[in-house]
């Protein structure tokens, strides 16, 4: 069973302007995305006191869901995100202000003062995160925090997928596609197991050392734009329709591998020769091969997503 590398080191290293520039150019999660979530924890029992948001970035998944919960706590290992989540404005949990704190995945706030206390923990989310964890430490501390009852949900996005009525929509979606190609060198495992919608990705019971404490029974798989049978990907973030080229540009300049790819490659970005700057121009190409002019080139669709959630159980 594969797992990303322990310790993730471009997001990790983030700086508070970088951390702004992240949280300006990703989008929220869609509403049915997060009514998935609320819908298995509540409907299976869970309670709404407290939650945990792991790998919180700019904190975009938990001010959506605070406003449901009593208490509601955010980590992060970058203090980089961490100071741009408690500089953006946040709708508070039911009784105070969402608590923002550097701590990883591995020991889930226990290191804080206070710290997030054993089994107080109704529902654990980590929101495009859970690819850089240590799986098998997570999982042993996830079944000490989370409450017998609670709920865990892991969600990922895995590519860009343009809908078929985009115009040239073939050679559009082969250039996107191409953008991995050029940044593959600077793929990580951790990249890797996102694309692939984690299918990769340890879960309790498929680990060396079963953490026995989840139910693999509650377990559910839930997809977003991976087939006939899943969920459409226009609906696993908030993004208005049709998308702009612009927009596009800012989005994946985000990812780790462009990230990685620039930090390697300084004298290119921002010139012909960056990457994004390439795909963007043959996405341009492939509009104008079909009659497509400036200002009316936008792209239709979503992406593959997936959510996985599953329960704590008493022993």
């Amino acid at each position: 069973m594969s797992k990303a590398p322990q310790h993730e080191s471009t997001f990790r290293s983030f700086t508070a302007n970088q951390g702004a520039d992240y949280a300006q150019n990703r989008r929220d999660y869609h509403s049915r995305l997060y009514e998935a979530v609320v819908d298995y924890h509540g409907s299976s029992g869970g309670q709404f006191d407290c939650l945990l948001d792991v790998g919180c970035g700019p904190g975009i998944a938990v001010r959506s869901l605070a406003p449901l919960f009593n208490h509601a706590t955010a980590i992060d290992p970058s203090r980089g995100m961490i100071e741009t989540a408690q500089a953006l404005d946040s709708v508070p949990a039911k009784l105070g202000p969402i608590r923002f704190a550097v701590s990883t995945a591995e020991a889930l706030g226990s290191d804080l003062s206070p710290p997030v206390h054993n089994g107080s923990v109704d529902l654990l989310v980590a929101a495009t995160a859970a690819h850089w964890f240590d799986m098998a430490e997570f999982w042993k501390q996830a079944a000490q925090t989370v409450r017998v009852g609670g709920s865990v949900a892991l969600w990922t996005s895995g590519s860009i997928c343009t809908a078929a009525r985009t115009p040239n929509h073939s050679a559009v979606q082969a250039a996107i596609d191409r953008l991995e190609e050029h940044v593959a060198e600077y793929l990580v495992p951790g990249n890797r197991l996102a694309r692939t919608l984690y299918v990769d990705l340890a879960l309790p019971w498929t680990l060396e050392i079963p953490v026995l404490e989840f139910d693999e029974s509650t377990f559910v798989r839930k997809e977003w734009g991976a087939g006939d049978r899943s969920e459409p990907g226009d609906q696993f973030y908030a993004v208005q329709q049709p998308a702009t080229l612009d927009a596009l540009e800012k989005v994946v300049g985000t990812t780790s591998a462009v990230i990685r790819w620039r930090e390697a490659h300084p004298s290119a970005v921002g010139t012909s020769y960056d990457v994004v700057t390439i795909m963007r121009t043959e996405i341009e190409q492939a509009f104008r091969e079909v009659g497509v002019e400036p200002g009316n080139q936008v792209l239709e669709g979503g992406v593959s997503g997936v959510l996985l959630m599953l329960k704590r159980k008493a022993l």
